[in-house]
């Protein structure tokens, strides 16, 4: 964009709009979905800004019509990676940029700072939270990390991020709860689910999105 900033989007406008009628990672809305249902709704409709349709912390009625104007970004499709796999994630990380991932989420709540390693793969790794990976790196103390960014405010974890442990051969363990994330009803009762919190197992992206300002389109990624 020839200004540099990118539209702060509306997550009301997905949380009550986008339809989840397999009851994929819950019952959709505040009760739960997954990023590949948000990406098909945006496929269709487009998504708008959080001004336009701000947010209601709950899921509410879906009020998106045409006479709102129009999206602010519209994408062509998505990509789910093939789960698990530690190389896929580098490389879409690379070359296309951040994704949206599923994690096991109950260990981090008290999380400050530092690399995480408090994600075990034994018992049940219950995948139920989906976050942004942005990143990763090295750090000089706690070694190899995933840069994560979440979803519960600034004043949580290193200002709204966590850095998870990354290892080059992944430990998995199994998610025996796999409505509460990722499953779908009628589906798998049991999913082996790799890397710290689960991170590796279910990550996507969208593809040719473009940001569109005063009738323009400007390709993002």
């Amino acid at each position: 964009m020839s200004s540099g900033a990118l539209p702060v989007l509306s997550p009301q406008q997905l949380v009550s709009c986008a339809p989840n009628p397999l009851k994929c990672g819950g019952t959709g809305g505040c009760g739960g979905s997954i990023a590949e249902f948000a990406y098909s709704y945006i496929q269709q409709f487009g998504m708008t800004t959080e001004e336009v349709y701000p947010y209601a912390a709950s899921t509410g009625k879906c009020v998106w019509n045409a006479s709102m104007g129009e999206p602010r970004v519209r994408i062509g499709g998505y990509r789910r990676l093939p789960p698990n796999s530690y190389t896929a994630v580098m490389l879409a990380l690379a070359r296309v940029g951040p994704l949206a991932v599923n994690v096991a989420a109950d260990d981090m709540m008290d999380y400050e700072g530092g690399v995480f390693a408090g994600c075990g793969s034994s018992g049940n790794v219950d995948i139920n939270h989906v976050v942004q990976l942005v990143g990763y790196g090295t750090d000089p103390h706690g070694g190899d990390y995933w840069l994560v960014r979440n979803s519960w405010g600034t004043s949580w974890g290193e200002s709204g991020y966590i850095r998870l442990r990354r290892e080059a051969t992944p430990a998995c363990g199994e998610d025996r709860t796999p409505l509460d994330g990722t499953g779908c009803a009628g589906g798998e009762s049991v999913q082996t689910v790799c890397g710290a919190c689960g991170i590796l197992f279910d990550a996507s992206h969208p593809i040719d999105a473009v940001v569109v300002q005063g009738g323009e389109a400007s390709l993002v990624v």
